[in-house]
């Protein structure tokens, strides 16, 4: 059911509207990723996060009518503009009182500032977890009700919530006693003779390999790397490809954030080379270099997976282009954008190759529909028990929410 908030007018146009309602309207530029959008409104500020765009990016999102009632829009259209002015001022003003941004002030030595016409504003934490969560539920949206939970596995542990079944006690179980079955084992050894009311005899002789736990469904902890591709191509050909796939990364650690505080999310861009970032800095981020290392993604991520203490791992991957470069002992980048190099190919190959050793599944997320690529994908993924997604921008955040919600990890021996 749609939640209404109500809140009182009390003439001041800034309130008529809530702060969340404005995130999403500016949700474009804030994530801007470098893609020149014709259709774009914000298309014009080429993503540069100074505070002159931030000004023109909320008139532009007023002027629109998305914001305002019919009454209060009436009220706007009747403002000149030192009140538009004025109103702008006040709704920056509070978005940093809220913490949805930060104003910078460029630094020009020796303590002094610089001209209001130089500053800055970047996203803080707080607003880039509101957009994250606004796109989980842009995602989900069209799914239905969906349960969310915590990773099941095939494994039975003692613990709490039982499933009807019972074990023999081992070191380290929760001592969750099935008195049923602990007392059956005496009797069964013992005889019913220990149970008989006015004889007297010793206490029941309750041996350790009497005791019984009750068993509860044995669910684990993943962690997870999203390897994110921003080469050049993930916006060239008419298509923004890598701001659908920010969206996905911020909503996919949302999720894991609200429902499985035990997992981890770590992020890691791959182009040219590979860098790991944090998740709060993904606004920023533009697309880079034009080629496609993704043998040093996968090496990244291994390493980073190496130091979580997890029962499960997984690598996300979200691409668009075949692998077209690598890194050489030397440190040097070999690049080849022409086709499926063979020594590119075979050492990302080695890499996956590794990656299963380590029992980490690959999920691929191609961008992409060329005959070839789709067959070095599918070999890739099958090496390490992985799954392949041929998508589109449109339906990634689909295929993959419900790929990472729906599928029954296990643990593999």
């Amino acid at each position: 059911m749609k939640r209404i908030r109500y809140t009182k007018f009390t003439g001041d146009l800034s309130s008529s509207f809530g702060l969340e309602d404005l995130m999403q309207a500016l949700s474009d530029f804030l994530l801007d990723s470098g893609f020149n959008d014709p259709l774009s409104r914000f298309q014009e500020f080429d993503g540069d996060q100074t505070m002159d765009n931030l000004r023109e990016a909320i008139r532009q999102a007023l002027e629109s009518g998305e914001l305002f009632d019919e009454e209060s829009q009436e009220k706007y259209e009747a403002l000149d503009e030192q009140q538009v002015e004025e109103l702008i001022d006040q709704i920056i003003q509070k978005m940093q009182e809220q913490n949805f941004i930060n104003a910078e002030m460029p630094d020009q030595g020796q303590g002094e500032t610089g001209s209001a016409e130089n500053a800055r504003f970047e996203v803080t934490d707080k607003g880039m977890d509101f957009l994250g969560y606004k796109a989980l539920r842009e995602l989900l949206g069209p799914l239905g009700k969906s349960n969310l939970g915590r990773h099941d596995t095939r494994h039975e542990a003692s613990g709490v919530e039982t499933n009807g079944s019972s074990k023999l006690y081992e070191f380290g179980d929760t001592l969750n006693l099935d008195i049923t079955a602990t007392l059956s084992s005496v009797f069964a050894r013992e005889g019913l003779a220990t149970a008989i009311e006015g004889e007297e005899h010793s206490p029941l002789n309750i041996h350790y390999s009497d005791i019984h736990v009750h068993q509860a469904d044995y669910t684990s902890s993943c962690a997870t790397v999203v390897l994110l591709d921003c080469s050049h191509s993930m916006i060239l050909y008419g298509e923004d490809r890598f701001t659908p796939a920010k969206r996905v990364a911020m909503a996919l650690a949302h999720l894991i954030r609200t429902q499985f505080p035990g997992d981890t999310l770590n992020l890691v861009l791959f182009h040219d080379t590979a860098e790991e970032i944090p998740v709060s800095q993904l606004a920023r981020v533009k697309v880079g270099p034009h080629y496609t290392n993704t043998r040093e993604g996968l090496r990244l991520a291994q390493r980073i997976l190496a130091r979580q203490n997890k029962d499960m791992k997984q690598i996300v991957m979200i691409t668009d282009g075949k692998p077209s470069a690598l890194t050489l002992p030397d440190g040097r980048i070999y690049k080849n954008a022409f086709g499926l190099d063979p020594l590119v190919i075979a050492e990302t190959l080695e890499e996956v190759s590794r990656c299963k050793r380590s029992n980490i599944m690959i999920n691929t997320f191609m961008l992409a529909q060329d005959f070839s690529l789709m067959q070095f994908v599918q070999q890739m993924s099958a090496m390490c028990r992985g799954k392949a997604y041929f998508t589109s921008p449109a339906n990634l955040g689909n295929y993959l929410l419900m790929d990472f919600m729906s599928r029954r990890m296990k643990t593999v021996h």
